[in-house]
């Protein structure tokens, strides 16, 4: 054996079979060696006459050969056997009580073997509300690295009452995404949305997982580790991150000139959105989400509420940028109806104009239509919105490339099909990495 394979013999990790194979081998030597000096005490040593039936007893004087050495070996295996299997409870039991990730320890044990299997994909899904808690609810079925880069521009309801109490970023749509995310939404995810209810209780209104994260907000020191240690309550499959740190407030100016100040108010008001913006401006984008774009092979906005949900993200410094330094495909999810008072009359094309106008040009891919026109009776007036569906007329619009896919709910078309639509994006990923990135390439570089 050369040099190179002893080094390769030696290496380390976990290579169980050659070290259990020395520590038998270790055992065998040293028993040999006590056996040959017992064997050399008893033959050459003169034990004391009162002493002597005390040393035939152990030494099983009285039985013969070859079954008072059978006799030892089994009782020298039993206690082995025994002891081996103590001290490993005794050391797994502190690693599975630490293991957060709900994985068997056969499963961790084969990884720390023969290395990780890293995911084919790194997706990212930027925006909030429940469209992003739809798309998320597909994605994890995925075997991908999902972060979802989450607004924290809401300020209505119990997410309002807590950030004007505790001046600290909206938790209402980052509790959405966590328990969409969630290994099982069960118990836990139905513990996380619940609301109270009692009349004249201050809890009335406060959806349990927002007062959940403000706690875990105040214990931890930071809205960060908040939402942190959020994730590993619900045994999270994957991360979800703010897009930012700061207070922020969303903004509007109204196609009269008149100023609208908080997102609440933005869907209320009358008139058309021109413009929104973040107050204060620019606001510092959060490191690892950042850090999330720039290593994506996939960055999905939306679906969601266009100017309140998704356009919010990319107002907030660093994120616009890092979408534009990536070398992912960048795609477009459009709303399959239009939002009252905010996108009201707005069909796919001004949805991804506006995309476009806030992004920067030739920086969106992709926009996904859904082409899956839902029956007459499936809108009721009341509700004031329109369906928002592919016509077929063109193939890009403002130099993005359109794709049109049934990625709607048979039983509410008015709403995406959490699976229908993940399927479609990550054949999306798929077709982009393989068509910018060949195989011939990857294998050369």
């Amino acid at each position: 054996m050369n040099s190179r394979n002893w080094r390769m013999w030696l290496r380390p990790g976990m290579q169980v079979k050659r070290w259990l194979a020395l520590f038998i081998l270790a055992v065998t030597v040293i028993s040999l060696g006590l056996a040959m000096g017992a064997a050399w005490l008893y033959n050459n040593f003169n034990f004391p006459k009162r002493l002597q039936p005390y040393v035939e007893w152990l030494t099983l004087q009285y039985v013969g050969h070859p079954w008072r050495e059978l006799i030892i070996v089994a009782f020298g295996l039993s206690f082995l056997l025994f002891t081996v299997y103590k001290l490993s409870t005794s050391i797994l039991a502190p690693v599975l009580a630490a293991n957060q990730s709900g994985r068997d320890i056969a499963e961790i044990v084969m990884e720390e073997r023969f290395g990780s299997v890293k995911p084919e994909l790194n997706v990212v899904a930027i925006g909030g509300g429940t469209g992003l808690s739809a798309l998320l609810r597909g994605l994890k079925l995925h075997d991908i690295n999902l972060t979802a880069i989450v607004t924290v521009a809401d300020d209505g309801g119990s997410t309002g009452r807590i950030r004007n109490v505790f001046n600290m970023p909206a938790p209402g749509d980052i509790r959405n995404c966590l328990v969409a995310m969630a290994d099982d939404e069960s118990l836990m995810g139905r513990l996380f949305h619940y609301r109270f209810d009692q009349e004249g209780s201050e809890l009335t209104g406060h959806a349990f997982g927002n007062l959940i994260i403000t706690a875990l907000t105040q214990v931890t020191g930071s809205f960060e580790q908040g939402v942190i240690e959020s994730a590993k309550v619900l045994n999270v499959r994957g991360r979800v991150l703010p897009s930012t740190l700061e207070n922020i407030t969303l903004c509007a100016e109204m196609e009269d000139g008149q100023i609208v100040r908080g997102e609440s108010a933005l869907s209320h008001d009358a008139d058309k959105i021109a413009r929104v913006f973040l107050e204060p401006q620019a606001p510092d984008g959060y490191q690892p989400a950042v850090a999330a774009i720039l290593n994506a092979d996939l960055i999905v906005m939306g679906p969601g509420s266009l100017y309140t949900s998704v356009i919010p993200n990319l107002l907030v410094g660093g994120i616009r940028e890092a979408i534009r330094w990536s070398r992912a495909s960048t795609v477009y999810v459009c709303n399959v109806a239009t939002q009252h008072g905010e996108t009201d009359d707005m069909g796919y094309e001004d949805h991804v104009h506006q995309i476009v106008n806030y992004l920067g040009d030739g920086e969106l891919d992709y926009a996904l239509i859904n082409n899956h026109i839902p029956p007459a009776d499936a809108i009721r007036p009341e509700w004031q919105v329109d369906a928002v569906s592919y016509d077929g007329r063109t193939h890009t619009t403002d130099g993005v490339e359109i794709i049109a896919e049934d990625v709607v709910n048979e039983k509410n078309p008015l709403r995406h099909d959490p699976p229908k639509l993940a399927n479609v994006l990550i054949a999306l990923a798929r077709h982009h990495k393989a068509t910018a990135f060949p195989v011939e390439t990857r294998e050369s570089a």
